[in-house]
């Protein structure tokens, strides 16, 4: 792995994390809609972070679970193990991104009415498990020389 690799996915990371932190406060204040669109940026973030390291160029979406499957034989096997659960929630936050932020234009139904409580816990819930997965990963990696 270059270092430039090495680089961009702990910058990245470290915007992941911030965007978890953010979904945190926007939950705490039960801006539900708001903890959507921040906990899909984390896990868009975190994964983007996996894939820079290992030197994939992905797609400029946000939901990039298709070029993880592309590398799934190169994971550690504890990793492998998650792929579903991290391809679902990617899916699953990504078809949420845009009515998280815009609500339902057509139907006049705000954003914030759109999600309660129920569906940011559960989006809090996959970005934490997905950060959680991609700084393990990230930690190991770091301690392979450059």
């Amino acid at each position: 792995m270059s270092s430039s690799n090495r680089e961009l996915a702990l910058a990245y990371l470290e915007d992941a994390e911030y965007a978890f932190e953010e979904a945190m406060r926007a939950y705490k204040r039960r801006l539900f809609h708001r903890t959507i669109r921040r906990a899909q940026e984390c896990v868009e973030l975190s994964l983007k972070a996996l894939l820079r390291l290992y030197g994939v160029e992905y797609p400029r979406t946000h939901e990039v679970s298709s070029s993880l499957m592309l590398i799934k034989d190169r994971l550690p096997e504890w990793l492998r193990q998650r792929l579903n659960y991290i391809v679902e929630t990617s899916i699953k936050l990504s078809l949420q991104r845009a009515p998280s932020f815009y609500g339902d234009e057509m139907r006049r139904i705000p954003a914030k009415r759109l999600f309660n409580e129920k569906d940011a816990t559960d989006a809090l819930k996959r970005a934490r498990i997905v950060l959680e997965l991609v700084k393990k990963l990230i930690e190991e990696w770091s301690q392979v020389p450059s």
